[in-house]
């Protein structure tokens, strides 16, 4: 495999590292920004990009006050003879966040950027630029690719502890130097709120960092916007951010646990007064527009989508799957028809098109949901089942209606190539589906590997469902519940694919990069 060294990067960050000094005091960054303000706009929060292409990408930031956005791109740290983009105006109306489209970029190249934040009023008055790096999907097969996929970022109330030096994780992972990190939902737990301590099981005490914002759940704009500026506290993640590209999809904690259309919260939960899914679903949504760079979401649009095909160049194409706005809701999820299901008829069948559509060798159906393992909803002291699974080992019923379909439609089509990723559960495994271990036989194995937490509580392995005849081929998980990332079980995945070969590797590793499993796939097969 051939990937290009990344180039000077400890000098690329130096605009990140310096503007993340305005980040020491984070009650006071909790706040909206003031129009009030002496000096020069600031880009605190750093950079971040998304959604790469060949030739195009998106660059975010936020500023401290009302600002223009510019984006200056060059081939070199140095920046000579840059080529300059004019972004929005940055204002309360998207809480002075703002993503910039470049386009026209160079394949295959290290794309060096800096972010400057004008003063609306006189555009000379700018302030200290923030830089990033990225690389463009290149168009050759021989580069290869090589990508990350975690999920569930502080969880549970486990936060950003500055006594473990924040969320160490990314740094492992930017080791790593990937093209680009697939987030596979629950970046936030705005459900979640982080007090300043939490006692651990050996006496000890975890710290966190704490905001107004995270003090409890959110309901309001401002509270999810607030949660989503929590993370970028991070000096790790800031620092990840302005390295790696990222593809971002939600799940349930962006809104609330394990949340679904037309949902209205018991009377008996209150800390919400807000009872309507739906409303905070539109505030969550739209909160996650503004703070990541997303293709099909502009930031606060009413129009718009999560799920979508990232094309990476011959070797792989990702579908960003969104297992939440369009479900049917958590029940016993166990009727024998089922048009809804977890995806909807719509997405269904985008799927479908997109996936006989791709020429890539490898199809990455990123699912924000595990396929066979078991996610219980306990509400009420009803058997609801939170995912696709409900553990009856036969035939399929319920959500699994749907996902048959559309195994059935990949092996009559005889697309190759395909794999699911995902997170969730809090630990990380690799399961094989096999027909001839299964109820329903009309499919060719694949794979499905899960990963994460990133910063959360790590739980026990789910239980499988027999439906689709899953092997556990490995698993690493605690035997209690909530564990803390202090007791280790943070995990992220690794994708290499093979620019000469086409084999296509997967390693689940341990938060400080250790592998822990192994498995390499051969192309060409339908399914996998």
């Amino acid at each position: 495999m051939s990937h290009r060294p990344f180039p000077g990067r400890r000098s690329v960050l130096r605009g990140s590292l310096a503007a993340s000094a305005a980040l020491t005091l984070p009650a006071g960054l909790g706040a909206a920004p003031a129009f009030a303000l002496s000096g020069r706009p600031e880009a605190g929060w750093g950079v971040q990009t998304g959604d790469v292409t060949a030739d195009s990408g998106l660059v975010w930031v936020r500023s401290d006050r009302p600002a223009r956005m510019i984006v200056e791109t060059s081939a070199t740290e140095s920046f000579r003879n840059p080529r300059r983009w004019h972004g929005p105006l940055l204002g309360a109306d998207t809480d002075f966040t703002g993503t910039t489209r470049l386009h026209g970029l160079p394949c295959g190249e290290q794309i060096h950027y800096r972010v400057l934040l004008a003063d609306p009023d006189d555009p000379r008055r700018t302030g200290e630029p923030v830089t990033g790096t990225f690389r463009t999907v290149s168009r050759h097969r021989r580069d290869g690719v090589r990508f990350l996929w975690s999920g569930d970022l502080a969880g549970q109330g486990w936060g950003i502890n500055p006594d473990r030096g924040g969320y160490r994780i990314y740094d492992a992972m930017a080791k790593l130097d990937p093209d680009f990190f697939l987030c596979s939902g629950d970046n936030i737990y705005a459900d979640g709120p982080i007090s300043a301590t939490q006692a651990l099981p050996d006496g000890s005490t975890w710290r966190n960092v704490t905001t107004e914002e995270k003090a409890k759940v959110a309901e309001t704009l401002a509270e999810y916007r607030g949660n989503f500026r929590y993370n970028l506290l991070d000096e790790n993640l800031r620092r990840f951010n302005a390295q790696v590209p990222s593809i971002i999809q939600w799940d349930d904690h962006e809104v609330r646990n394990n949340w679904y259309p037309g949902e209205v919260i018991a009377s008996t939960d209150t800390r919400y007064t807000e009872k309507s899914i739906d409303v905070l679903a539109a505030r969550a949504r739209r909160a996650f527009s503004e703070y990541f760079p997303v293709s099909t979401l502009p930031p606060g649009a009413k129009e718009g989508r999560v799920h979508r095909v990232l094309r990476q160049g011959p070797l792989l194409d990702v579908f960003v799957l969104d297992m939440r706005t369009y479900r049917n809701a958590n029940s016993t999820d166990d009727q024998t028809v089922d048009p809804q299901g977890i995806l909807g008829r719509e997405q269904l069948e985008w799927l479908k098109r997109e996936l006989s559509r791709s020429r890539a060798v490898w199809k990455v159906i990123a699912a924000d949901m595990p396929l066979g393992l078991v996610v219980p909803d306990p509400m009420e002291n009803k058997p609801n089942f939170e995912a696709v699974a409900q553990g009856d080992p036969g035939a399929p019923l319920g959500r699994e209606l749907q996902i048959a379909e559309l195994l059935r439609f990949i092996k009559h089509r005889r697309i190759t190539g395909t794999l699911w990723l995902t997170a969730d559960v809090h630990h990380t495994s690799a399961q094989h589906y096999q027909p001839s271990r299964a109820a329903f036989t009309d499919f060719e194995p694949f794979w499905e590997f899960v990963s994460g937490p990133l910063n959360a509580g790590a739980f026990p392995a789910s239980a499988l469902d027999d439906t689709f005849g899953p092997e556990r081929v490995f698993v690493k998980a605690p035997t209690a519940s909530n564990v803390s990332p202090a007791g280790g079980y943070q995990f992220f995945g690794e994708v290499d694919i093979d620019g000469g070969s086409g084999e296509l590797t997967v390693r689940l590793r341990e938060q400080d990069g250790t592998v822990l499993f192994t498995q390499t796939l051969q192309p060409g097969r339908v399914g996998q």
